[in-house]
Protein backbone atom coordinates (compact mmCIF):
# COMPACT_ATOMS: atom_id res chain seq x y z
CA UNK A 1 0.00 0.00 0.00
CA UNK A 2 1.07 3.44 -1.15
CA UNK A 3 2.53 5.69 2.19
CA UNK A 4 0.70 8.86 0.90
CA UNK A 5 -2.81 6.43 1.32
CA UNK A 6 -1.47 4.76 4.62
CA UNK A 7 -0.80 8.18 5.65
CA UNK A 8 -4.67 9.23 4.84
CA UNK A 9 -5.81 6.24 6.31
CA UNK A 10 -4.21 6.92 9.63
CA UNK A 11 -5.57 10.50 9.87
CA UNK A 12 -9.02 8.72 8.68
CA UNK A 13 -9.03 6.36 11.79
CA UNK A 14 -8.27 9.34 14.49
CA UNK A 15 -12.08 10.46 12.73
CA UNK A 16 -13.92 7.60 12.62
CA UNK A 17 -12.69 6.54 15.94
CA UNK A 18 -13.96 9.76 17.30
CA UNK A 19 -17.27 10.21 15.61
CA UNK A 20 -17.87 7.12 14.07
CA UNK A 21 -18.14 5.93 10.07
CA UNK A 22 -21.32 6.88 9.05
CA UNK A 23 -20.96 10.32 10.06
CA UNK A 24 -17.99 11.16 8.68
CA UNK A 25 -18.63 11.96 4.86
CA UNK A 26 -15.68 12.43 2.26
CA UNK A 27 -16.15 15.69 2.57
CA UNK A 28 -15.60 16.36 6.06
CA UNK A 29 -12.24 14.52 5.30
CA UNK A 30 -11.29 16.79 2.76
CA UNK A 31 -11.42 19.61 5.21
CA UNK A 32 -10.09 17.97 8.10
CA UNK A 33 -6.99 16.65 6.45
CA UNK A 34 -6.98 19.86 4.38
CA UNK A 35 -6.64 17.74 0.57
CA UNK A 36 -9.11 18.45 -2.37
CA UNK A 37 -11.81 15.67 -3.48
CA UNK A 38 -9.84 15.51 -6.17
CA UNK A 39 -6.49 14.33 -4.16
CA UNK A 40 -8.58 12.14 -2.20
CA UNK A 41 -10.52 10.80 -4.94
CA UNK A 42 -6.91 9.40 -6.34
CA UNK A 43 -6.42 7.48 -3.62
CA UNK A 44 -10.11 5.86 -3.19
CA UNK A 45 -12.56 5.59 -5.58
CA UNK A 46 -15.34 6.32 -2.98
CA UNK A 47 -16.37 6.01 0.57
CA UNK A 48 -16.85 1.95 0.52
CA UNK A 49 -13.56 1.88 -0.97
CA UNK A 50 -11.75 3.78 1.74
CA UNK A 51 -13.51 1.99 4.14
CA UNK A 52 -11.98 -1.18 2.82
CA UNK A 53 -8.35 0.12 2.42
CA UNK A 54 -9.12 1.47 5.86
CA UNK A 55 -9.40 -2.22 7.10
CA UNK A 56 -7.11 -3.42 4.93
CA UNK A 57 -4.43 -1.48 6.61
CA UNK A 58 -5.69 -2.24 10.38
CA UNK A 59 -5.37 -6.07 9.20
CA UNK A 60 -1.46 -5.49 8.22
CA UNK A 61 -0.74 -3.51 11.20
CA UNK A 62 -2.31 -6.03 13.23
CA UNK A 63 0.10 -8.83 11.59
CA UNK A 64 3.09 -6.51 11.14
CA UNK A 65 3.23 -7.20 15.36
CA UNK A 66 3.88 -10.78 14.98
CA UNK A 67 5.91 -10.45 12.40
CA UNK A 68 8.17 -7.41 13.36
CA UNK A 69 9.68 -10.24 16.61
CA UNK A 70 12.14 -12.61 16.63
CA UNK A 71 10.62 -14.88 19.29
CA UNK A 72 12.67 -17.73 18.68
CA UNK A 73 14.11 -18.67 22.68
CA UNK A 74 11.54 -16.28 23.97
CA UNK A 75 9.28 -17.73 26.71
CA UNK A 76 5.95 -18.71 25.45
CA UNK A 77 4.11 -16.58 27.92
CA UNK A 78 6.90 -13.57 27.66
CA UNK A 79 5.52 -14.37 23.78
CA UNK A 80 2.00 -13.19 24.43
CA UNK A 81 2.84 -10.72 27.25
CA UNK A 82 4.70 -8.73 25.04
CA UNK A 83 2.13 -9.33 21.40
CA UNK A 84 -0.85 -8.31 23.81
CA UNK A 85 1.13 -4.89 25.35
CA UNK A 86 1.48 -4.06 21.44
CA UNK A 87 -1.96 -4.85 20.44
CA UNK A 88 -3.23 -2.91 23.43
CA UNK A 89 -1.38 0.22 22.07
CA UNK A 90 -2.52 0.25 19.39
CA UNK A 91 -6.20 -1.15 18.95
CA UNK A 92 -7.75 -0.73 22.33
CA UNK A 93 -8.99 2.73 21.91
CA UNK A 94 -12.35 0.96 20.69
CA UNK A 95 -15.63 3.22 19.52
CA UNK A 96 -18.56 1.24 20.00
CA UNK A 97 -19.83 3.74 17.15
CA UNK A 98 -17.52 2.86 14.53
CA UNK A 99 -17.90 -0.70 15.33
CA UNK A 100 -21.51 -0.34 15.02
CA UNK A 101 -21.31 1.52 11.81
CA UNK A 102 -19.54 -1.07 9.98
CA UNK A 103 -21.58 -4.22 11.40
CA UNK A 104 -24.77 -2.19 9.67
CA UNK A 105 -23.40 0.09 6.64
CA UNK A 106 -20.58 -2.12 5.39
CA UNK A 107 -21.65 -5.57 6.86
CA UNK A 108 -19.31 -7.73 4.00
CA UNK A 109 -16.07 -5.36 4.42
CA UNK A 110 -16.24 -6.14 8.35
CA UNK A 111 -17.11 -9.62 8.32
CA UNK A 112 -14.78 -10.35 6.03
CA UNK A 113 -11.99 -8.17 8.53
CA UNK A 114 -13.13 -10.32 11.17
CA UNK A 115 -12.92 -13.32 9.25
CA UNK A 116 -9.12 -12.56 8.57
CA UNK A 117 -8.04 -11.78 11.20
CA UNK A 118 -9.53 -14.17 13.35
CA UNK A 119 -7.86 -17.08 10.99
CA UNK A 120 -4.87 -15.24 11.74
CA UNK A 121 -4.81 -14.80 15.38
CA UNK A 122 -6.33 -19.06 15.48
CA UNK A 123 -3.07 -19.62 13.52
CA UNK A 124 -0.76 -17.90 15.80
CA UNK A 125 -2.48 -18.93 19.25
CA UNK A 126 -2.09 -22.39 18.12
CA UNK A 127 1.65 -22.08 17.57
CA UNK A 128 2.02 -20.37 21.21
CA UNK A 129 0.00 -23.08 23.13
CA UNK A 130 2.34 -25.60 20.99
CA UNK A 131 5.52 -23.77 22.60
CA UNK A 132 3.99 -23.39 25.65
CA UNK A 133 3.33 -27.63 26.26
CA UNK A 134 6.91 -28.29 25.15
CA UNK A 135 8.51 -25.85 27.19
CA UNK A 136 6.53 -26.81 30.27
CA UNK A 137 5.23 -23.34 30.70
CA UNK A 138 1.47 -24.95 29.64
CA UNK A 139 -0.35 -27.96 30.51
CA UNK A 140 0.14 -31.07 28.50
CA UNK A 141 -3.58 -32.22 29.08
CA UNK A 142 -4.84 -29.46 26.64
CA UNK A 143 -6.67 -28.99 23.45
CA UNK A 144 -5.15 -26.80 21.72
CA UNK A 145 -7.79 -26.29 18.61
CA UNK A 146 -10.50 -25.68 21.61
CA UNK A 147 -8.11 -23.50 24.14
CA UNK A 148 -7.30 -21.44 20.59
CA UNK A 149 -10.90 -21.16 19.80
CA UNK A 150 -11.90 -19.88 23.35
CA UNK A 151 -9.19 -17.16 23.56
CA UNK A 152 -10.56 -15.74 20.55
CA UNK A 153 -14.52 -15.87 21.49
CA UNK A 154 -12.95 -13.61 24.97
CA UNK A 155 -11.17 -11.67 21.96
CA UNK A 156 -14.72 -11.28 20.50
CA UNK A 157 -16.67 -10.47 23.95
CA UNK A 158 -14.56 -8.25 24.62
CA UNK A 159 -15.49 -6.10 21.88
CA UNK A 160 -19.20 -6.82 22.29
CA UNK A 161 -20.59 -3.20 24.12
CA UNK A 162 -23.91 -5.35 24.81
CA UNK A 163 -22.09 -7.85 26.66
CA UNK A 164 -19.85 -5.83 28.36
CA UNK A 165 -20.49 -2.23 28.26
CA UNK A 166 -17.69 0.21 27.64
CA UNK A 167 -19.01 2.81 30.43
CA UNK A 168 -18.98 0.10 32.78
CA UNK A 169 -15.69 -1.36 32.45
CA UNK A 170 -12.83 0.22 31.04
CA UNK A 171 -10.82 -1.34 27.94
CA UNK A 172 -8.05 -1.93 29.69
CA UNK A 173 -9.69 -3.49 32.52
CA UNK A 174 -11.29 -5.76 30.80
CA UNK A 175 -8.35 -7.31 28.65
CA UNK A 176 -5.77 -7.56 31.74
CA UNK A 177 -8.53 -9.86 33.07
CA UNK A 178 -9.62 -11.90 30.52
CA UNK A 179 -5.71 -12.29 29.42
CA UNK A 180 -4.75 -13.17 33.54
CA UNK A 181 -7.79 -15.81 33.49
CA UNK A 182 -6.39 -17.05 30.56
CA UNK A 183 -2.65 -17.76 31.61
CA UNK A 184 -4.11 -19.34 34.85
CA UNK A 185 -6.54 -22.02 33.20
CA UNK A 186 -4.00 -23.18 30.67
CA UNK A 187 -0.21 -22.67 32.74
CA UNK A 188 1.10 -25.06 34.75
CA UNK A 189 2.34 -24.44 38.08
CA UNK A 190 5.73 -23.34 37.05
CA UNK A 191 3.84 -21.35 33.72
CA UNK A 192 2.02 -19.75 36.32
CA UNK A 193 5.20 -19.31 39.11
CA UNK A 194 6.82 -17.17 35.67
CA UNK A 195 3.92 -15.89 34.56
CA UNK A 196 3.27 -14.25 38.59
CA UNK A 197 7.05 -12.17 38.03
CA UNK A 198 6.65 -11.22 34.66
CA UNK A 199 3.34 -9.72 34.77
CA UNK A 200 3.75 -6.40 36.39
CA UNK A 201 5.93 -5.64 33.91
CA UNK A 202 3.79 -4.76 31.17
CA UNK A 203 1.25 -2.44 31.67
CA UNK A 204 -1.69 -2.56 28.86
CA UNK A 205 -2.79 1.32 27.39
CA UNK A 206 -5.31 3.00 29.14
CA UNK A 207 -7.99 4.01 26.65
CA UNK A 208 -8.29 7.96 26.51
CA UNK A 209 -11.89 7.63 24.73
Amino acid sequence: MDSNVMDVLERVRELFFKYGVRSVSMDDICRDLGISKKKLYQFFKNKHDLVSKLLELERRNFEIIFEKHNFDGVNSIDVLLIVSKEISDRFWDISPSMTFDLKKYYPEIYTKHIDDRVEFIFTQIQLNIKKGIRDGMYRDDLSIELIARLYIRRLIDIHNPEFLPPGKFSFQSLFETMFDNFIRGIATEEGIHYYEQQKGKVKFKKSSR
